[in-house]
């Protein structure tokens, strides 16, 4: 693949050749980028001052389909014409329709069709200023409020090959506990003309509210879902756990320190774990010890001279400055603190656009604060200091707020997780509201504020699809809804809890339909807002049985999704991905935003509650149990849906869950690669193992193997290296369909099973 700028007398382009070849002709010869003006028309011109830069690209409209720009709430992934997307980090919440959110990605996908084929390819305008995006379909438009133009190209071809060179440079997404992964799936199929009808159940489950009152009640809701037999892997607490709402502090009276160390001590006890919120803003209290920890060190933006107050839930508050050295180690500091008093197993950062309850005046005649040009900041030309730090704010080294706004919570969770990591020695998790480019470096992501709407479960997938395209894989949004009160029904179907019956009636397609949950997203989260009805999983008898039937059951994909965490941040490509992905050639698949890819096995169309499980895939699946932890310990069963020619193909990735590098050099990690291939009648299923100490060491066995899409009777079955116990069943009761139980086969240590197939 070759990239060729060529200049004109007004402009220049960006060309894609194949192969060196420059025949305009070539079947991939396109022009990516053309910054030629268009009749003469001042929106078109390229313009460089100091607080206004405007650079623009013509498009072939008929042709390019871009995604990205974000982060807004859309109601489709595939952008639309004739509109305006606007970047500026801001607290406004995510049931809002087309206006600037928590985080600013100056990043685009545009996948071109071509008869018979389709090519992508990235570009990324590397800009934290404040800005606009003019996208016509024909032309698109950056209009800049500062900073430089610094433009990167990723040719593609294809979106895996655009995501590895954009996350090659922005860096790849960080390595997440497995804990963090439920909500989770267990997987039940069925057959039918070779559709693979399959139910997918969630297991486990985050749990949170804005509201429960005291540690009693959250001693209740972790009591009400271990009553009701509901599988809860993490228990969060919002802001009411802390000391009028202060960082690093405890409710003395709600949430007593004694108290509260006796939850977490149970909790771990149960292979449990606990999350706390923290926000940014520093209460000014003079008895508050943190606060003065910051003032001795003189770690807050400032403003005039002396740090700037602003307010938020303490009241009046002041703001570390994360560009300052000195404010990472305050920051690092207290978290240590706070942590060896509680030992929180992830943190959750909050309000950190900058949020701000106030909007202060501009400084009279300041063009930083009052720029000529207006961005259209929440859909109305706001001004760019509504709700949030003044632009006129001075940081570490002189940056002025005007510049690094969005760059305030990348900086804050790349400290936060520095920190954890020296503190824990483990692999963190932090989640953050606010992102920039970059961010999934560094910690999770959810779409924020959403409402308790049919239409904001719609919305939900378009925002997770995009994140992904970001670089940060590990997202998801609110379940049920965060503002409003929800509804039973609304609540089922977010979660989509299904029946559990396992039976094959048949075969005849290519593909693997499965009927699951509303729980694909890679993060998976019950939150809800303080003044609402409450949503927990048991309070509705239907919900709870349902929920008892199925969340507690399995925790069978969580391998599945594990090894995914393993190639989003070996390559970049995101968890849950769009349709053309997997199908670029296919210009029905550039529309598609009520369905998403899971890898290139299994795909989630919420609107039929459906998952098509793709023919040529291996899927490795553990057992039943409560906890993540538990599950590790169960056996292993493989599902190998086999294609036309006898293939199929999938790894799984095995390690402590702990080690900070994910399949580091030295670290404890396996890693297996399961494939088949035909050889003279013979299908072959072998192992493939890297590392082999770690998986025999934790003695994991695989008890069942299921082959789907025989499409001729298995007249023998030899096995190599394989060691079974005796008393092995086969079962062929079901057409097409191959089941191998009763096995105890180290996972560990390579094997082959030869099927001998009828001519």
């Amino acid at each position: 693949m070759d990239l060729e700028i060529g200049r004109g007398e007004v402009g220049w382009q960006l060309n894609r050749f194949e192969d060196g070849k420059r025949s305009p002709d070539r079947l991939f010869g396109d022009v990516l980028f053309d910054t030629s003006p268009k009749n003469d028309s001042p929106d078109t011109f390229l313009i460089f001052k100091d607080q206004y830069l405007q650079l623009s690209s013509s498009l072939p409209a008929n042709r390019s389909s871009i995604y990205g720009l974000g982060e807004h709430t859309k109601r489709t992934l595939k952008l639309k014409h004739n509109q305006t997307l606007t970047l500026w980090n801001a607290d406004i919440h995510s049931s809002n329709v087309d206006v600037n959110l928590y985080g600013s990605h100056p990043f685009y996908m545009d996948a071109r069709s071509h008869p018979g084929v389709g090519t992508s390819h990235g570009i990324l305008l590397f800009n934290s200023n404040g800005m606009d995006i003019v996208y016509t379909g024909d032309r698109i438009t950056y209009k800049v409020v500062g900073g430089v133009i610094d433009l990167y190209f990723f040719a593609g071809p294809v979106p895996e090959l655009v995501m590895e060179k954009y996350t090659e440079l922005i860096g790849r997404s960080a390595p997440m506990p497995y804990w963090s992964f439920v909500v989770n799936m267990r997987i039940v199929c069925s057959f039918y003309n070779l559709y693979i009808y399959c139910e997918l159940l969630a297991t486990g489950f985050h749990q949170c509210r804005w509201g429960y009152k005291d540690i009693t009640e959250v001693r209740n809701v972790v009591a009400g879902y271990a009553k009701a037999q509901i599988p809860l892997e993490v228990m969060w607490t919002d802001i009411d756990y802390m000391d009028g709402y202060k960082d690093f502090t405890l409710d003395p009276v709600n949430y007593p320190l004694d108290q509260m160390k006796k939850l977490v001590d149970a909790l771990h006890h149960n292979d449990q774990k606990f999350v706390l919120i923290l926000d940014p803003g520093i209460g000014i209290n003079s008895s508050y010890e943190t606060y003065k920890r910051g003032m001795q060190a003189d770690v807050f933006i400032k403003h005039d001279g002396v740090p700037y107050h602003g307010e938020v839930w303490p009241g009046k508050v002041y703001y570390p400055d994360f560009i300052y050295p000195r404010a990472r180690v305050f920051w690092s500091n207290e978290i240590k603190i706070f942590h060896d008093l509680l030992p929180v197993d992830g943190l959750w950062l909050d309000m950190n656009e900058l949020s701000n309850f106030i909007s202060s005046p501009p400084t009279p005649f300041s063009t930083l604060d009052n720029p000529s040009y207006m961005i259209n900041n929440n859909g109305s030309l706001r001004p760019i200091n509504e709700k949030t730090v003044p632009a006129t704010s001075v940081h570490f080294g002189n940056a002025l707020e005007y510049n690094v706004h969005n760059l305030y919570a990348f900086l804050e969770a790349k400290t936060t997780n520095a920190a954890f990591i020296d503190i824990t020695g483990k692999r963190p998790f932090i989640l953050s509201r606010s992102t920039f480019v970059g961010a999934g470096k560094y910690r999770a992501h959810w779409t924020g504020d959403n409402a308790t709407t049919w239409d904001d479960l719609a919305y939900s997938i378009p925002g997770i699809l995009s994140s992904g395209l970001f670089g940060i894989p590990m997202v998801g949004a609110d379940i049920c809804g965060f503002a409003r009160n929800t509804a039973e029904e609304l609540c089922r179907r977010w979660i989509q809890l299904m029946n559990n019956d396992l039976q094959y009636v048949g075969f005849h397609k290519t593909e693997a339909e499965v009927h699951m949950l509303g729980a694909f997203y890679p993060f998976a989260r019950d939150h809800s807002y303080k003044f609402t009805i409450h949503q927990e999983l048991y309070i509705w008898d239907l919900a709870a049985a349902k929920a008892k039937k199925v969340l507690g059951l399995r925790y069978r994909l969580l391998p599945y999704f594990y090894t995914l965490m393993l190639e989003a941040h070996n390559k970049g490509i995101p968890i849950a991905r769009p349709l053309f992905f997997s199908f670029p050639e296919d210009t029905n698949t550039y529309t598609i935003d009520s369905q998403f890819l899971i890898a290139i096995s299994l795909d989630a169309p919420p609107d039929h509650i459906n998952v098509h499980l793709q023919e040529g895939n291996i899927v490795a699946m553990q057992g039943e149990a409560m906890t993540t932890r538990a599950a590790r310990e169960t056996p292993f069963e493989l599902l190998l849906a086999i294609n036309s020619r006898g293939n199929s193909s999938r790894e799984v990735f095995l390690d402590d869950c702990e080690d900070v590098e994910m399949g580091g050099e030295g670290g404890k990690w396996s890693f297996v690669k399961f494939h088949t291939d035909v050889v003279n009648n013979k299908l072959y299923l072998r192992s493939k193992i890297l590392n082999e100490e770690f998986a025999l060491s934790k003695n994991w066995k695989i008890h069942k193997i299921t082959f789907l899409g025989l499409k001729k009777e298995v007249r023998k079955i030899s096995a190599y290296n394989l060691t079974t116990k005796i008393g092995t069943k086969i079962d062929r009761s079901a057409s097409a369909v191959l089941e191998m139980t009763g096995l105890s086969v180290l996972i560990g240590k390579e094997f082959t099973i030869e099927l001998s197939i009828a001519k």
